[in-house]
């Protein structure tokens, strides 16, 4: 469980880290094509934010492999 959360704040800041480097180029784009490329990247960047900051608040449910992991740890404990 405690690797999930590393690797959802290491994704965060790896988005982070793009955002960073594309922001400046975002108001350039003065064609439609442009700013649909840019619409759609920023729309995917609040897609990654999201999934990743709904893992860190555990709202998601862990993958099958964690919850495999968990249940054998109860079977040994009970």
């Amino acid at each position: 469980m405690i690797r999930l959360r590393h690797y959802a704040i290491l994704r965060l800041l790896l988005a982070s880290f793009f955002l960073y480097f594309a922001w400046p180029m975002i108001p350039q784009a003065t064609t439609p094509v442009a700013a649909t490329f840019w619409g759609v990247w920023i729309l995917f960047f609040l897609l990654v934010v999201g999934a990743n900051l709904a893992t860190l608040l555990q709202m998601t449910r862990p993958p099958v492999m964690e919850q495999e992991r968990k249940r054998r740890r109860q079977t040994y404990i009970h």
